[in-house]
């Protein structure tokens, strides 16, 4: 077995040997670009990934092309919206888009299911299902029971003294768009609690930016 692959999915590691041949056996590596979108909404799913390195960024799409960030899975953690696809045979209800280049282990639907039998595999899927299913609800608070701008106050908060990113990218990340968190970000500016740059975000007052938070 890959070894990078037993060390970050223990549940594969000691699985039985009959049943970690036919996983190799069945399992493809595939290299996946930055920006590439792995699934897609209304898209049967075909299997399940392992990732290796890299990241993908899950979010839900609205009709006016706004994006609600959901979660991320990063190498060691399991997709929740493919496990229960894949569990309920039913087609892709968001999109996944790889945030950077990402190489992961595929397995097909079948081998999927059938790994189900084994009880550390077992575990794993739903213990990681039960734990982004939290973190979903959290982000369901958010939006449904938090202003835009504490939320907006929020993320800035806990990255130091300067952010490099851009508006668009804090709008993805809030599921807004760029022109509402760009006049919140002048508001936040003129009330001296930051100072905007070129895709650089200073934070002059962290405990006015903290009060907004809460």
């Amino acid at each position: 077995m890959n070894a990078a692959l037993a060390s970050l999915y223990p549940a594969l590691a000691v699985l039985p040997d009959a049943a970690r041949d036919r996983l190799l056996a069945q399992a493809r590596e595939m290299s996946v670009p930055a920006g590439t979108v792995v699934f897609d909404e209304q898209q049967p799913c075909a299997g399940f990934p392992f990732l290796l390195s890299g990241a993908i960024r899950v979010i839900k799409r609205a009709a006016n092309g706004r994006e609600l960030p959901l979660y991320r899975v990063v190498p060691g953690e399991s997709c929740i919206m493919t496990s229960s696809c894949l569990l309920g045979q039913v087609d892709y209800r968001a999109c996944g888009i790889a945030e950077a280049d990402t190489v992961m282990i595929f397995l097909p639907k079948t081998a999927f299911t059938a790994l189900l039998e084994h009880p550390p595999f077992r575990d794993f899927v739903f213990n990681l299902f039960a734990e982004r299913m939290s973190e979903l609800m959290q982000v369901v608070e958010e939006v449904a029971f938090r202003r835009l701008d504490q939320r907006l106050a929020a993320v800035l908060l806990g990255h130091g003294a300067q952010l490099h990113t851009t508006h668009q990218q804090l709008a993805d990340e809030l599921g807004s768009v760029r022109e509402i968190v760009s006049r919140l970000l002048k508001g936040f500016a003129e009330q001296g609690l930051v100072r905007l740059g070129r895709e650089r975000i200073e934070i002059l007052d962290a405990a006015g930016l903290r009060r907004i938070a809460t």
